[in-house]
């Protein structure tokens, strides 16, 4: 989360999110699932603005946005009204605060929903950091991160102080990771989404055999070539059972020379591992050729 201070008005860039490896540990009793992932921001960014309000009123205005890199964005309805997590973050930090005031806010998205990229848990991590800072509330990352787990199961990683992190549980327990370099990576996202609970529903506790830590010695050693064979992504089973588009993009990067692939998240986006962003430029403009309507290349920030 980034903020671009001015008088009266505050612009944070709220990152995505791509999932290099996430197992489904086991179902819990609540309903919910267990998970070890490693999760890093890249840097496309929706961009949330706050302006002064005269009036108590909490309001939210959504724009969407063309990608420069992007083929073209899939046109999607972004809820604005109580589901929307923006203003369900404000006003759960107001009311946590017990503050009046209000806030003009207006969110430019460039993240696709549907895809498995975080955008409404970072836009909500950005309205609870944004929103502390322009209302002055003073609140401590503890307290930031005890809201964030009401919000979602992703919103804690977007307050962080680091890009990339093994989050366990529901996602809610972070710990920060140091990587020497950046990565790269070519994203491709079908014109259809997916829905996360759909897809929790059907999905089964995934592979023991590959180990997380030793995925993360990999990421930390810099070895790439390792690093792409302990991919794993214990959604992507059932997200191509449920949508065939996932299926379809799976069988396109078997055929293009990147260092590995898999789904990110829930889906539907799909991402390509590359040597560079050259690398990454050229796999990306097969794609578009091919007719995938969104593509962008992306690094970790």
């Amino acid at each position: 989360m980034l903020c671009q201070p001015a008088i009266r008005s505050l612009t944070v860039l709220a990152p995505a999110k791509l999932n290099l490896f996430l197992r489904v540990v086991r179902r819990r009793s609540d309903g919910f699932h267990d998970l070890e992932t490693v999760m890093t921001a890249i840097n496309l960014f929706d961009t949330l603005h706050f302006e002064s309000s005269e009036t108590s009123e909490i309001s939210l205005r959504v724009v969407m946005a063309q990608s420069r890199n992007s083929h073209s964005f899939p046109a999607e309805s972004i809820p604005t009204g109580a589901d929307n997590l923006v203003l369900r973050a404000a006003h759960l930090l107001r009311e946590y605060a017990g503050g009046t005031a209000g806030v003009r806010m207006t969110l430019v998205k460039r993240i696709p929903s549907a895809a498995g990229m975080g955008g409404g848990s970072s836009d909500a991590a950005a309205a609870l950091g944004g929103l502390n800072r322009f209302w002055n509330l003073a609140r401590t990352r503890v307290e930031l991160l005890d809201l964030a787990g009401q919000l979602g199961s992703d919103v804690g990683f977007f307050l962080g102080g680091r890009s990339t992190a093994i989050c366990r549980g529901r996602g809610e327990l972070v710990e920060p990771l140091e990587l020497p370099t950046c990565l790269h990576f070519v994203i491709a996202r079908p014109a259809s989404g997916l829905s996360t609970p759909e897809v929790f529903r059907h999905c089964r506790p995934g592979d023991k055999q590959r180990s997380l830590s030793e995925f993360v010695d990999s990421l930390k050693g810099q070895r790439l070539d390792r690093m792409v064979r302990l991919l794993l992504n214990d959604l992507q089973s059932p997200a191509e059972s449920l949508n065939e588009d996932v299926k379809n993009l799976r069988q396109k990067f078997d055929l293009l020379p990147v260092l590995g692939h898999q789904m990110s998240g829930s889906g539907t986006s799909y991402f390509g591992v590359c040597a560079s962003s050259r690398h990454a430029r050229m796999i990306a403009a097969r794609l578009s050729a091919s007719g995938v309507p969104w593509v962008y290349v992306a690094r970790s920030c």
